[in-house]
């Protein structure tokens, strides 16, 4: 994976003429919480200077085309990240940035930034071109609880109903995370925060957590058993269930 990482700044440097002024990895990467088949190489990468049409052209498809190239490499296709302008992000108004996503990639000059993942930069961010600190500060208390509430309405609205995803379990350790941000005004990754809501005996049903835990930690073991698309198809109850913790911890905030 390191060397996947090191190829894909090179080329993003030579399609940005050189003006790369830092890269920096965050999420599972840096949390040891990285599981090929489900986790992202997140990644930000900051240019020193305007990024022009023809850069962003070249930049748009990179990840597929390096795939192409070496159809082998399992880590290509993870990337998830944006490339953007240094004094651009500073203001949070864009001209133009590059944004690869989990379900496709765009040019455009909107961007907000996830405060869960401003967050991991600050503190837990890795240098990986340039090595530079991160430039943004630490969001606070306030802002993480605001996105512990937004986290909260996804839930609410997206996950009444779940399907054969093995991300359909993800939603409870994300709300496991959820609570241990809010009680520790920190950010650890999903995997650690669903122990820790083992320890704590967060929730009165623990089988369904233990059994997310397991597919997280193997993916690919999992992601093919009829038995268990069935029990990912009917877990939305139980996600609400578990949302109904959460409820309660914000409203105790």
């Amino acid at each position: 994976m390191l060397q996947a990482i090191k190829k894909m700044m090179h080329e993003i440097d030579s399609r940005a003429d050189g003006h790369i002024y830092g890269a920096w990895l965050y999420g599972s990467v840096v949390l040891n919480d990285f599981q090929q088949g489900w986790s992202d190489i997140d990644f930000v990468t900051l240019i020193d200077g305007p990024i022009s049409d023809s850069q962003a052209e070249k930049l748009l498809m990179l990840r597929q085309n390096m795939l192409k190239a070496e159809p082998d490499n399992p880590y290509y296709r993870s990337f998830k990240g944006v490339i953007a302008n240094l004094y651009e992000i500073r203001s949070r108004s864009f001209q133009r940035l590059v944004y690869w996503g989990t379900s496709g990639q765009r040019v455009t000059d909107q961007y907000t930034p996830d405060v869960f993942s401003l967050f991991e930069l600050a503190k837990y961010s890795v240098p990986v071109y340039g090595e530079k600190a991160w430039i943004l500060p630490t969001p606070g208390r306030e802002e993480l609880v605001n996105a512990v509430r937004g986290h909260y309405d996804a839930i609410r609205k997206y996950a009444v109903q779940t399907n054969e995803s093995l991300y359909s379990c993800g939603w409870l350790l994300d709300i496991a995370r959820c609570i241990y941000t809010l009680r520790q005004n920190d950010v650890i990754s999903k995997t650690q925060a669903g122990f820790w809501a083992l320890e704590e005996h967060l929730f009165s049903d623990e089988v369904p957590l233990r059994k997310a835990l397991e597919i997280r930690q193997n993916p690919s073991s999992f992601k093919d058993r009829a038995d268990i698309k069935l029990w990912l198809k009917e877990l939305g109850p139980v996600v609400q269930l578990y949302a109904d913790v959460l409820e309660h911890e914000l409203q105790n905030v």
